[in-house]
């Protein structure tokens, strides 16, 4: 029989409910829904809410076809530096976003460490769509390798070694049995980038600007709108809650499944 929680762990408990959710209640207050709709149909929202949709897209599929491989060399092999390979994976993370911008810039940017073979080959990357899915892709990675190698080190690995002893190749064991079992991990950790991608702000301000249409993704827009329209900042505040909402809950319930 296992023990029941004290009674006094519910007081601060609830408080810590009430602390997330009274900005939420104040801001959801604080629409105006009868011109809710006419302000999200304005051009710049609509066109910050379709890059935001195609660049966390774009950011989530590449964070997953680098992601799930280096979650499987982090998980998988032991060779020297791998402590401080996964602490360099992880930094994005804890660092702020705005350095994660500088840092981009200073790598991508046309004074950067790249710059000059980018502009041989006609490359201007910063500033640019290709620079918000890049600094979109920067931030969200970490959580790609973290829900793949969760999974990776939870997983049954007897199969795999039953495969192998029959003579499958690694790359047929990989495809056939490893991604197969780990494939909840990949979702979760999809759902988690294209989240915090959608809601990147930071590090796509300082790498990439905010040119409506080109960059100006919808954290961005909220942003610009707070200073000029003030319902039209909120109303597109309420758009990413929801849409952070539905894909935090959608990740819970692959968990839970």
């Amino acid at each position: 029989m296992t023990p029941g929680l004290p009674r006094w762990i519910w007081a601060p408990a609830a408080l810590g409910v009430a602390f997330l959710l009274l900005p939420l209640v104040a801001v959801v207050a604080r629409v105006d829904w009868g011109g809710f709709f006419g302000l999200l149909g304005q051009d710049s929202s609509l066109d910050a809410l379709g890059l935001s949709l195609r660049t966390a897209f774009a950011s989530t599929v590449c964070c997953v076809l680098v992601g799930v491989p280096l979650a499987l060399v982090l998980a998988r092999s032991s060779f020297p530096g791998r402590r401080v390979l996964r602490t360099l994976v992880l930094l994005p993370l804890v660092l702020p976003p705005v350095v994660a911008g500088i840092a981009l810039l200073s790598a991508f940017g046309r004074r950067g460490v790249l710059g000059d073979a980018l502009d041989a080959a006609g490359l201007q990357i910063a500033f640019s769509t290709v620079a918000v899915v890049i600094a979109q892709a920067f931030v969200a990675l970490p959580f790609v390798v973290l829900s793949v190698e969760g999974a990776l080190r939870s997983a049954d690995r007897r199969h795999e070694g039953v495969a192998a002893t029959l003579g499958a190749g690694p790359t047929t064991v990989l495809r056939r049995i490893t991604l197969p079992a780990i494939w909840p991990g990949v979702a979760s950790g999809a759902v988690l980038a294209f989240a915090r991608s959608l809601g990147e702000f930071g590090a796509t301000l300082t790498f990439a600007g905010s040119l409506q249409g080109v960059t100006r993704t919808l954290p961005l827009e909220v942003y610009v709108q707070r200073e000029t329209d003030a319902d039209a900042a909120i109303a597109l505040s309420i758009v990413l809650v929801v849409v952070a909402f539905a894909i935090v809950g959608l990740s819970r319930f692959r968990e839970s499944s």
